[in-house]
C-alpha cells in the first residue's frame, strides 16, 4: 500500500502512519468490495454483513457493550464487540492473553494470534490467547455513520471501558468455567496505539489485567510529531539519506520562488498542487520504513523502502555536486510519478488525488469512510501531526503541522451534541503518564529504529529506567514497530533477535504468573 503524508491517518495493522486523500479513496473501494464479497458470500451468524471472511481456524464471536459507559443514554443503546480465540493450548485455568487490535479490522491480527506474541505466550503457559476489536474499527461498528456526533463515543476512557467490562464478564464459548479477569491472570498485550492502551489498561484497571506487555507504546501524544522523521534520517542507509536531504532542499529552493515552482511540480507531474500538497505528496515514501519487518510475511513497506533509496540514488555518486543533485531530484520525480501518481485511482486527476483545497473531500460520514475512526481520534485526543523538522531534513519545509492538521475543521465540522477542540486534547493521554509510565507488570518493548521512539518511554526525552523481571524495559536492536509482536509456528527460524526478545518475554510473564499463584494461595 502506498503511502503519502497529508493527514496522520491509520493503516489498521501496521498502525499510525500518514497518508493522503488517496486512502480515503482506497477505504470506499474496500467497502465496495467487502459488500461484493457479502452478496455473494453469506457471513457466519457471528459476523457483521460487510464482514471480510474469516480464516477457518478463527471464528468470530461477540460481546454486547454499552454504546456509552458512563452516560448511557435513555433507549440504553448497544453493539457488539467482536473477538476471536486460540484456545489450542488452552488447560483449565490457564491464564488469558488478550491482544488488542488499536485501530484495525480483527482479521488483520490473525498472523498474531496464530503464532505471534500472545500465541507464543498461551503455549508456554497453558493459556488462552485472544483478538479482541475495537469500537468504531473492523466490524465492532456502534454507529450507523461516521459523523461528529456519532463519533463522539470514540475516545481512550471508552474503549479502555470496554476492555474492562469485557474482562470482567466475558464468557467464552465452549468453556464452562468463569473466565472473568477477578478470578485468574489477564496479560494485555498491544502495540503502538495498542500498545499504549496496553499501557493504559494496567495504570486504570489493576483489578484486572494482572499484566501488560506494551510494544512501541505511543504513550507521549504530541502535535508535531516531526521526530518521526529524524528516526530516518538517523538509521537508514546513509547515502540514501544525504541523497534524499540534498534533493529536499534543491527542491524547495525551487519551490520558495513564484517563478521556479511550477518548473519543479512539472518535472514530478504534480502541477496544480499547492506547495504544502506537493510537499506531501513527496513525503509519502518515507511512510515505507516503518513497514520494515524481520518477518516478510509481516512486512509492509520494507522492499518498498529499499526500492525507494535505489531508485533515488541510481547513477547518483557519494559527491554533493550539481549534476548529482539534479540527477537525483529527477530519479525522485520518475519514482513519484511511477510509483505514488500511478496508485491513484483509474480516471482520477492528480488535483482530485492529492489536493486538499476542497474540503468537501473529507466530508463523506458514510460507513465506507474508515479513514474516519482514527482521523477522529487524532483530532481529538492523540495529535500526531506530521511535518518537517526545524531545519534541514528529509522532507520539504513546506510540510507543516497547519497543513497536515487542517483536515480536521473540514472532516468534523460542529455537531449537535460535540464540537472539535481548535487542537487536540493531547492532556487526555499524558495525564495518564506519557514517557514516565511505570506499574509493576507493565513490559516496555521498543524498537531502536521505530520512527515512533520518540513518542514511547525509550524516548531521548524519557527518563532513564533499569531492566528488571518486575518492569521489563527492553529495547529491540535494529527494531523498528512492534518488532515482537509476530512470531514463526517454527521459532528456531526466527532471527537471534526476536528469539531473545520472545524468550524474555515468556521468562517475565512466568515469573509474574508465579506472582499470582503466591497471592492467590495466599487469599485460599
Amino acid at each position: 500500500m502506498r503511502l503519502s503524508s497529508l493527514l496522520l491517518l491509520v493503516l489498521s495493522v501496521t498502525a499510525f502512519r500518514p497518508f493522503t486523500l488517496k486512502e480515503i479513496h482506497r477505504s470506499r473501494a474496500s467497502y465496495a468490495r467487502r459488500l461484493s464479497q457479502a452478496a455473494v458470500e453469506p457471513p457466519s451468524s457471528a459476523q457483521h454483513p460487510l464482514a471480510a471472511p474469516a480464516k477457518p481456524q478463527f471464528q468470530a464471536h461477540t460481546f454486547t457493550q454499552p454504546l456509552d459507559h458512563f452516560s448511557p443514554s435513555p433507549s440504553n443503546q448497544t453493539w457488539e464487540q467482536r473477538y476471536w480465540l486460540n484456545d489450542r493450548y488452552y488447560t483449565p485455568g490457564g491464564p488469558v492473553f488478550l491482544f488488542d487490535t488499536g485501530e484495525g479490522p480483527g482479521e488483520e491480527r490473525f498472523g498474531v494470534l496464530d503464532t505471534g506474541a500472545v500465541a507464543i505466550l498461551a503455549r508456554e503457559t497453558g493459556g488462552m490467547a485472544l483478538v479482541l476489536e475495537h469500537r468504531y474499527y473492523g466490524e465492532s461498528m456502534p454507529v450507523q455513520n461516521l459523523s461528529t456526533d456519532s463519533l463522539r463515543w470514540l475516545n481512550n476512557a471508552q474503549s479502555a471501558a470496554d476492555s474492562a467490562r469485557f474482562m470482567r464478564s466475558v464468557r467464552f464459548p465452549g468453556v464452562e468455567e468463569d473466565v472473568g479477569a477477578e478470578g485468574r491472570p489477564w496479560i494485555y498485550y498491544g502495540g503502538s496505539y495498542g500498545g499504549a492502551r496496553a499501557a493504559h489498561m494496567r495504570l486504570l484497571y489493576p483489578e484486572l489485567v494482572w499484566g501488560a506487555i506494551a510494544s512501541s507504546a505511543v504513550t507521549n501524544a504530541e502535535i508535531n510529531n516531526y521526530e518521526y522523521y529524524e528516526i530516518i534520517a538517523d538509521y537508514a542507509d546513509p547515502h540514501c539519506i544525504s541523497t534524499l536531504r540534498h534533493s529536499i532542499s534543491f527542491i524547495d529552493w525551487y519551490l520558495s520562488s513564484p517563478w521556479l515552482g511550477p518548473v519543479i511540480k512539472s518535472l514530478f507531474s504534480l502541477s496544480p498542487l499547492s506547495n504544502e500538497d506537493f510537499a506531501a505528496v513527496l513525503a509519502g515514501p518515507l511512510g515505507n520504513w516503518q513497514g520494515k519487518n524481520w518477518d516478510p510475511e509481516a512486512a509492509r513497506g520494507d522492499g518498498e523502502w529499499e526500492g525507494f533509496c535505489e531508485a533515488l540514488t541510481r547513477g547518483v555518486g557519494k559527491g554533493v555536486g550539481r549534476l548529482a543533485v539534479w540527477r537525483a531530484v529527477t530519479n525522485y520525480a520518475k519514482y513519484i510519478k511511477e510509483v505514488e501518481l500511478a496508485d491513484c485511482p483509474e480516471g482520477m486527476s492528480v488535483e482530485e488525488c492529492f489536493s486538499s483545497s476542497d474540503p468537501t473531500k473529507f466530508q463523506n460520514t458514510s460507513l465506507s469512510e474508515s479513514w474516519r475512526a482514527w482521523s477522529f481520534q487524532v483530532c481529538t485526543e492523540w495529535g500526531y501531526f506530521f511535518a518537517a523538522p526545524p531545519y534541514a531534513s528529509i522532507v520539504s519545509q513546506f510540510h507543516q503541522v497547519e497543513a497536515t492538521a487542517k483536515h480536521c475543521q473540514a472532516a468534523f465540522p460542529n455537531g449537535e451534541h460535540f464540537i472539535l477542540p481548535a487542537w487536540p486534547n493531547v492532556s487526555i493521554v499524558n495525564e495518564l503518564g506519557s514517557y514516565s509510565i511505570a506499574a509493576d507488570r507493565l513490559a516496555l518493548i521498543d524498537g531502536e529504529w521505530d520512527p515512533w521512539r520518540p513518542r514511547t518511554p525509550h524516548s531521548l526525552h524519557a527518563p532513564i529506567r533499569n531492566d528488571t523481571i518486575l518492569q521489563p524495559f527492553k529495547q529491540i536492536p535494529t527494531g523498528v514497530h512492534h518488532y515482537d509482536e509476530n512470531g514463526l509456528a517454527n521459532p528456531t527460524k526466527e532471527p537471534a533477535h526476536i528469539q531473545k526478545i520472545h524468550h524474555e518475554e515468556i521468562g517475565f510473564v512466568k515469573a509474574w504468573l508465579a506472582e499470582w499463584d503466591a497471592v492467590k494461595g495466599s487469599r485460599q
